[in-house]
């Protein structure tokens, strides 16, 4: 009796539902919980008309562990049959609907599944891998019906690969200053179309309040913005994160030329120093810092396009359009005099780009958010081992980064 009433109490129950049995199975390592039903009329689940009952099924929810012991709640469900809406199961109040789990196991294993690998969270909670994914899918269609149709002010648009040689997926995230970005609308692919789509699901009103667009150089998303944003051409923002990627690939180009030529001249000095280089000069690491400076000092031209690099970044301290018009002048007039191609070429294309790129001293982007955002999706492909399923991809997006609302309601 008195286990009765302790599983009575830890699920919450009150009338018509009773816990009737609780039976211990040692070598099964389980703990059953037999919970029964004792109402005979029934509203229907889709429009509520009571009727009587309709016969019954038994169903099983795993739920939190007692002890040692794996709990599960067992009920014959009582069914009803509506004329309308045909026969159904009525709804319980330890579990949602079609879940094989209950709502405080649901919440544990989100919070599993948010800290650590599907893996990793199947062997933690003893559920299949099909469960676990079925639990963040659940997660996230619960998420999104819950999250208000309001439209963030500042967006950032970008595309990431679920893998290498996999399809890319667009992405706009909010990159609210003072907060961190959360993910808004994952698309496939990378064409205009896809972000047409997004711009398409926002109310006239919506998009001009939209007041800041960071993304990278990709022609598509900048078409897009433009035709749907009110006044996008003072709003779109290409933002310092895509434009400092731009220049490290440059660097690298002239590293992996100059390396080559060394090495054919049977000389080693560029040997294991890919990372220096692409460090800003503040964040060099201090075992290291010795060795850096012996190499700026032998006239490389991978220290000469480092050194070019590095004055660009200086760029973002600029406090106006003006000052930022004037000092990418001096930089580029260096950049496209350095007989270094990667570094002219790159140069080029900011000079194509120039407008949206000192619409940053206006609006100020945060850098941060988005440099932040895409170093967590990285780490979601890493932790998968790439996706070969891009809504399993879209739905661990939205699962980790989207900001949402993730638990079952309280029964």
């Amino acid at each position: 009796m008195q286990d009765i009433q302790l599983y009575q109490q830890l699920l919450g129950l009150s009338g018509p539902w009773e816990v009737g049995r609780v039976t211990l199975k040692r070598e099964a390592q389980e703990i059953e919980v037999e919970v029964r039903c004792l109402e005979t009329v029934w509203g229907c689940p889709t429009c509520g008309k009571q009727m009587q009952g309709h016969g019954q099924e038994e169903r099983r929810w795993r739920h939190l562990d007692s002890c040692q012991f794996k709990t599960i709640v067992v009920c014959a469900v009582p069914r009803v049959r509506c004329l309308e809406h045909g026969t159904q199961q009525v709804a319980v109040p330890w579990a949602e609907p079609r879940s094989r789990f209950t709502r405080l196991f649901e919440r544990l294993a989100i919070d599993v599944l948010l800290e650590c690998s599907v893996l990793g969270a199947c062997e933690l909670l003893g559920i299949s891998w099909a469960e676990a994914d079925g639990i963040k899918q659940r997660a996230v269609v619960r998420g999104l019906a819950r999250k208000p149709a309001s439209a963030p002010a500042r967006l950032c648009v970008d595309e990431k690969s679920a893998g290498r040689g996999q399809n890319y997926m667009t992405i706009v995230a909010s990159v609210e200053a003072g907060r961190s970005a959360t993910v808004e609308y994952v698309g496939a692919g990378r064409k205009r179309e896809t972000l047409d789509a997004y711009w398409q699901s926002l109310t006239p009103e919506q998009r001009t309040g939209v007041e800041a667009v960071g993304m990278d150089l990709w022609e598509p998303f900048f078409n897009s913005t433009l035709a749907h944003v009110p006044g996008a051409a003072d709003k779109i923002v290409h933002d310092p994160f895509h434009l400092v990627s731009y220049m490290n690939a440059a660097l690298n180009e002239v590293r992996k030329a100059e390396h080559r030529g060394l090495l054919a001249a049977g000389k080693r000095t560029l040997s294991g120093s890919k990372q220096l280089w692409l460090y800003g000069e503040e964040n060099l690491p201090a075992d290291r810092a010795a060795e850096f400076e012996r190499l700026k000092g032998q006239k490389l031209q991978t220290s000469r396009a480092w050194a070019i690099k590095e004055l660009f970044r200086d760029f973002w301290d600029c406090e106006s359009v003006e000052e930022g018009r004037g000092f990418f002048r001096r930089w580029y007039d260096w950049a496209i005099r350095s007989r270094l191609e990667p570094v002219k070429k790159v140069a080029r294309m900011f000079k194509r780009h120039l407008d949206n790129i000192v619409t940053f001293f206006q609006h100020r982007l945060s850098n941060g958010s988005i440099e932040g955002l895409n170093n967590k999706i990285q780490s979601l492909v890493k932790k998968a081992y790439g996706y070969r399923n891009p809504e399993r991809f879209k739905t661990d997006i939205f699962f980790h980064l989207g900001g949402l609302n993730l638990y079952p309601s309280p029964q």
